[in-house]
């Protein structure tokens, strides 16, 4: 007997010695069987991060959070006793001085800062008395062969003379800082609700709006209309105000454009004491060309911050690329971060670009048919590594911390977590369902539309992977692009959008605006996002001022006043968007519950699916309407809880809502506790039910 045990030990220690020596997927790979040829390749990724977080962090000697306190260190500060202290990172420079309001704008050795012994880093203290808040300034800085003007890299203020146009850095010190009144806040993520918005161009007047203005008019809209985070455009100081924000020059400086940066801190505080996250669209993708405003030759060197050769410019944007390899970048870009999350409370940021970092050639002009083409050596490994290492640090430093990638070409991982192999994004933008919807609108007859098509593409998604879909954004506002209101009614909304006069475009037009975003926000599987105004069918595009339209502001701007207007059509859809947030935010963990497939039948153009409690379905046919259609639910009584045909939205009413509808009896679905639902669907029309 012991020699049959002795030789089953033997046996069993084996087989785990066999077990053990059978390779692991990594995460992303063991949930997509598909990834498995490219499993190389994806722990090689993984490694580079983890060698590049070694390599910044002394081996783990310091976390992340304390690599990324650059903006700590170098820009303009105060000391403890008052005196300043200026510092910047200029590798090539051969002399910089401080020149400002304060000596008259002209070099001298008072201001003459000294570099830093064996670095590339220079720095300049100087008496309380020196400067005074609110004066402005600018480097001064010499190279072997040159001289220029340059705002500092790390200023946190810059501000634009209004005669002149130029711009400089302004001291920034108010003697009473800003006392924060909601200290601690936690995003509500169940679902994730964005309300994306622009500032400057969020008033009904032809200017430019204010932060404090947003606080006390628009913000109120975002809370009545349900949202639950509001996604801030264009915060980081850019010179062309056309750019929608998208050109930075400075990146540690709030707009000043919209005010100061104590009236943003009371923006996003008095957000969070209403239960609104906020958080920021932030540009590290590129930045703009501008050297006197930019970093485009801060001290000489055009590839102090940038890639050198061709891959220094952006052929399409007009703009500069970073350097994602370099640790000077990586440590400006990380202490960004940081800075916007303590300095200013944000809540998290929508990545910009991230496409046109993970790709050589930026993604342009190529199809993505496969995943060979995520795997084929056309990526930038540094910018995947600087991606993942930004997300490790945005949740180090607040662990809920929302991150969101635009990236439209499909990168497996993306919003994977990093120990799986991914990239640690919580959510990436569904891009392709905006367009999706352009193409149906564009290119189908109503009667051609298929249900089935419709909720496959809307459900079409990474398991592991949480995204944010939305029917449009800001993309689709612009001129140059349309809306769905404006693609379905034209130039009808101009002259049949009172009540009472609408014609068929327009009926037609509002009762497909409300399904088609109902579809859009009902099928998620993290969150949803509306771009300011197109929640009611603003009517006109986003086009601002510039020399081909006498700089004028009657485009850059919201009209507020037309879905206040209780004569138009707007406050429909305005008043839809509500009543479709409510119910979203009604099914406790929304987004966490599974989409379930009832019924779809492309030939009747019907579509329905449930989410625990809800039951949604809809009818796409522009002109059958359908009598006692039934459905196999769970057996029990369903009340109306949204009907895009019910006349406070502009619809007919031709159903009545206040009937309960109860499931009638079929012994053949007796064991799957299932019974007949049967409901009258109007044509062009959906309905939301909850189980009581």
């Amino acid at each position: 007997m012991a020699t049959t045990k002795k030789t089953t030990t033997k046996a069993s220690a084996a087989k785990s010695t066999s077990k053990k020596a059978a390779p692991k997927h990594i995460g992303i790979v063991a949930n997509d069987p598909w990834l498995e040829p490219y499993e190389d390749a994806i722990r090689g990724r993984h490694d580079h991060a983890v060698w590049m977080e070694n390599e910044l962090t002394n081996k783990g000697k310091m976390s992340l959070s304390d690599f990324a306190n650059g903006h700590e260190y170098y820009g303009l500060h105060r000391d403890d006793k008052g005196k300043w202290i200026f510092r910047e990172w200029a590798p090539n420079a051969t002399a910089i001085y401080l020149i400002g309001d304060f000596n008259g704008w002209k070099e001298n050795d008072k201001y003459a800062a000294k570099r830093v012994k064996d670095s590339g880093n220079w720095e300049l203290k100087l008496p309380a008395k020196a400067m005074a808040h609110g004066q402005l300034y600018k480097m001064s800085v010499h190279w072997e062969g040159g001289q220029g003007e340059r705002i500092p890299a790390w200023c946190r203020r810059v501000v634009q003379d209004s005669e002149t146009k130029i711009f400089s850095a302004q001291v920034w010190a108010p003697e009473q800082p800003y006392v924060w009144k909601k200290k601690t806040f936690k995003p509500n993520t169940a679902p994730l609700l964005i309300y994306e918005a622009h500032i400057g161009m969020a008033q009904d007047e032809e200017k430019v709006g204010t932060y404090t203005e947003f606080k006390d008019k628009i913000l109120p809209r975002v809370i009545e209309g349900g949202y639950n985070c509001l996604q801030l455009m264009a915060i980081q100081e850019h010179p062309y105000y056309g750019s929608f924000g998208y050109h930075v020059s400075s990146f540690f400086a709030p707009s000043s454009r919209f005010g100061t940066p104590e009236e943003l801190k009371a923006l996003i505080d008095e957000a969070h004491k209403n239960g609104i996250a906020v958080i920021m669209d932030l540009v590290q993708s590129h930045a703009v060309k501008n050297e006197n405003e930019g970093l485009g030759n801060l001290c000489g060197d055009p590839n102090q911050f940038f890639y050198p050769g061709d891959r220094r410019e952006h052929n399409q944007w007009d703009s500069l690329c970073f350097d994602y390899g370099k640790h000077e970048v990586i440590h400006f870009l990380l202490s960004n971060c940081k800075y916007w999350l303590t300095e200013f409370h944000f809540d998290g940021f929508r990545f910009d670009g991230v496409t046109s970092m993970l790709y050589y050639n930026h993604g342009l002009g190529i199809d993505f048919c496969g995943y060979g083409d995520y795997f084929n050596g056309g990526q930038d490994d540094n910018a995947m590594c600087y991606l993942a290492l930004s997300n490790k640090l945005i949740h180090e430093v607040n662990k809920n911390a929302i991150t969101i990638a635009e990236e439209m070409s499909g990168m497996p991982g993306l919003a994977a977590k990093f120990a799986d192999g991914g990239m640690g994004f919580d959510y990436r933008l569904a891009m392709g369902i905006p367009d999706y919807w352009i193409k149906m609108i564009k290119e189908k007859r109503d009667e051609d539309w298929g249900v089935f098509d419709i909720f496959w593409k809307l459900t079409d998604r990474r398991q592991d992977e949480k995204t944010i879909s939305y029917a449009e954004s800001h993309d689709q506002a612009l001129v140059g692009d349309k809306t769905i209101v404006f693609r379905l009614i034209d130039s009808d909304m101009y002259w049949h959008f009172k009540k009472g006069d609408e014609n068929e475009v327009a009926t037609r037009g509002i009762a497909l605006h409300k399904m088609i975003r109902l579809v859009t926000a009902s099928t998620i599987n993290g969150g949803y996002l509306n771009f300011m105004g197109n929640e009611w069918g603003h009517p006109e595009w986003i086009d601002f001022p510039r020399e081909g339209n006498g700089w004028s502001y009657k485009y850059a701007r919201r009209q507020w006043n037309l879905v206040d207007n209780k004569e138009l059509c707007y406050h429909w859809l305005g008043d839809f968007d509500k009543a479709m947030m409510q119910v979203i935010k009604s099914e406790k963990n929304f987004n966490q519950t599974p989409v379930i497939e009832i019924w779809h039948n492309d030939g009747d153009q019907v579509l329905a699916f449930s989410r625990g409690d809800l039951v949604f379905v809809f009818n796409f046919s522009p002109c059958t309407s359908f009598t006692d259609y039934g459905f196999l639910v769970p057996t029990g009584a369903y009340s109306v809880v949204l009907n895009t045909d019910a006349k406070e939205f502009g619809g007919n009413g031709f159903a009545d809502d206040s009937v309960i509808h109860l499931t009638n009896y079929d012994e053949l679905y007796v064991k799957d506790k299932k019974e007949w639902l049967k409901l009258y669907i109007p044509a062009r029309s959906a309905v939301v039910l909850r189980k009581n």
